[in-house]
């Protein structure tokens, strides 16, 4: 996994990211699966989530709603742990 650095804010192109921690809730179907303390770099003017699309820790949060899909409940909430 890429170690999270801050930056500059991709959306508004001034300010810092900083790491920090977001909830991700994705829904399919009747689905609805919610992954909560998953990394991510936060906007430090605005608050804005930035996940990165690439990244292993974020395919690991899909993965995990993937299984939820798969086994057919219809509401999976996690506390996040990277692997």
């Amino acid at each position: 996994m890429r170690a999270l650095e801050a930056m500059i804010c991709p959306i508004r192109r001034h300010g810092g990211a900083q790491p920090g921690a977001t909830t991700v809730a994705p829904e399919r179907g009747v689905l609805t699966f919610v992954a909560k303390h998953v990394p991510a770099m936060v906007c430090a003017n605005r608050g804005g989530v930035h996940l990165d699309l690439r990244s292993s820790t974020t395919a690991q949060a899909l993965r995990l709603a993937e299984e939820a899909a798969s086994s057919g409940v219809q509401v999976d909430v996690r506390a996040f742990r990277a692997a």
